[in-house]
Parts: C-alpha cells; sequence; structure tokens
C-alpha cells in the first residue's frame, strides 16, 4: 500500500496514523521480525524501518545503543532491505519507510539503492543527514523508483529552507519537536503545535508528529491539534531493552503500547470537533 493511500484510508475513518521506528537486528533479527509483526497486529499503521549506522547523530542514547547491538550482531544494509522482503512475504502489508543515513545509500549508488528497497518493498525514505540543499539527485532516483522522501522540519528550520521542504515534500512531513522532552507534555504540545500550524499553512501534505512521544496522551495532544498522526522513536526500544536476553517475553507489554497509541490516534475526529 502506498503512503498516500494510506493517509486516504485514515483520513475515511477520521483517524490519525500511528508510526513506530524499530532499528532492525536489535538485538536481533528473528526479533525484529516478531516485534514488528506484533506492532502492526495491534495498530501500527506506517513502520519506520532504521537500518543500523555506527554514527546515527539523530538519535539519542537509546537508539544508538540499539544500533552498536544491531552492527555487532552482524547486522548490514543489504541484510536489512531483505528483512523488508521477509515481512512482505510474512503478510506486513503496511507501508515501510526506511530510515538511513545517507553514507549507505551513496555508497551503494543512489539509482541502485533506490530501485533495491522499492523491489524489497520499501514505499518512502527518511535519511536525516542529507539536508534539503543537497536532495537533488537523490529525489530524481527516488521519484523514477516511486519512493517518498520524506524530509523533517523543526522549530529551527528557517521560513526559506520550509518553503524549499515544502516545494519537494511527498508522502507525509516528519515534524520534529526539538523543545520538548519525553514525559514534558506542556513544551511538546507548545512548541509543536506552533510549528504544525506554521507548516499547515503552506502545506496539505500530512504531517507527522515525532520526537519526545512517548505516551497516549502525548498522542491525542497531537493529532488533536493538527497532526495528521505521530511517531514513536525509542519508546518501544526502551521496553525491549529491559530485557535483552529474553526480548521475546516484552512483547505483550509492546502490543499493549502500540494499542493505546493508535487508540490516542483515533481521538482525532472527537478531539477536532468538541
Amino acid at each position: 500500500m502506498e503512503i498516500e493511500e494510506k493517509f486516504r484510508q485514515l483520513k475515511s475513518r477520521g483517524e490519525g496514523a500511528y508510526m513506530p521506528h524499530v532499528y532492525y537486528g536489535d538485538p536481533n533479527e528473528e526479533f525484529s521480525i516478531e516485534l514488528i509483526k506484533t506492532l502492526v497486529e495491534n495498530g501500527a499503521d506506517m513502520l519506520e524501518f532504521g537500518v543500523p549506522f555506527s554514527d546515527p547523530i539523530a538519535d539519542g542514547p537509546t537508539f544508538i545503543a540499539a544500533c552498536e547491538r544491531a552492527l555487532r550482531g552482524g547486522m548490514t544494509p543489504t541484510r536489512c532491505i531483505e528483512g523488508v522482503r521477509k515481512l512482505r512475504k510474512a503478510g506486513v502489508d503496511v507501508p515501510i519507510i526506511l530510515t538511513t543515513y545517507y553514507n549507505i545509500p551513496y555508497v551503494m549508488g543512489l539509482e541502485k539503492f533506490t530501485k533495491t528497497v522499492k523491489e524489497a518493498g520499501v514505499q518512502g525514505l527518511i535519511i536525516p543527514d542529507l539536508p534539503i540543499e543537497e536532495s537533488d539527485e537523490l529525489l530524481r532516483f527516488a521519484e523514477k523508483s516511486n519512493i517518498r522522501v520524506i524530509f523533517q522540519v523543526a522549530p529551527t528550520t528557517s521560513d526559506e529552507r520550509l518553503e524549499k521542504i515544502v516545494s519537494a515534500a511527498s508522502g507525509f512531513l516528519y515534524v520534529v519537536n526539538v523543545e520538548g522532552v519525553t514525559g514534558a507534555r506542556e513544551s511538546l504540545l507548545e512548541s509543536t503545535v506552533n510549528l504544525l500550524k506554521k507548516v499547515r499553512a503552506r502545506t496539505d501534505v500530512p504531517l507527522m508528529a515525532g520526537f519526545g512521544i512517548s505516551k497516549g496522551e502525548h498522542a491525542a495532544a497531537m493529532v488533536s491539534n493538527g497532526a495528521d498522526g505521530v511517531i514513536t522513536g525509542s519508546a518501544v526500544a526502551k521496553i525491549y531493552s529491559k530485557n535483552l536476553k529474553s526480548p521475546e517475553k516484552t512483547l505483550q507489554e509492546i502490543a499493549k503500547f502500540a494499542a493505546e497509541m493508535k487508540q490516542a490516534c483515533k481521538e482525532r475526529n472527537k478531539s477536532s470537533t468538541s
């Protein structure tokens, strides 16, 4: 399913989208597959599929540790792409957004990379360290392969850069809350809501709010204030990293968390009309 179709489907039901971010291969590949299936079965509308990288500059300590564990376990970009194929064969049919640092597609070659990940079953790309000013070549090859390149905007994004990002946007825009921290709902709400309004005034592309969202109340606040959905990052990794020797024992707790986040995203229609 393409990203646009998923958003149309959710909009017709008055729901916001829920997209969890998982670094594939942490702590092992078998668990990642079960984890992703659990998330999708319990409400994830899309999946942010992270390719472990040695220097994930946009990530905090939880995801840095996740990348290190996956890399120590032998995870590679090629195995990650094969992992997407395995998920598709296992029946996972939600849009998959591949998150990778630019070094990986650059080394593989942008044309080969975009073609290969599309054939594996990827619908979108997030490349945190690729600025809009240097994205023309990737955008060209991504368009050829019918892949959406997802850009991030933050409260620190200048109006000039925001115009460039909006003009290149497809799929959705990732609205980053850099001022709020997990659990600080007031800060999370104020800075992100202001940014949501600013971006919404410039585009009709769906807006997904991320960074610092770890509770249902955060998700409900975002979708009731204009976001088309929310992204949870390290929240899931924090749950299973409590039991790395037997991470499968945490799947029930993760299922409950995903269901809570999705339920909060379903409050969109109710909140926006009240």
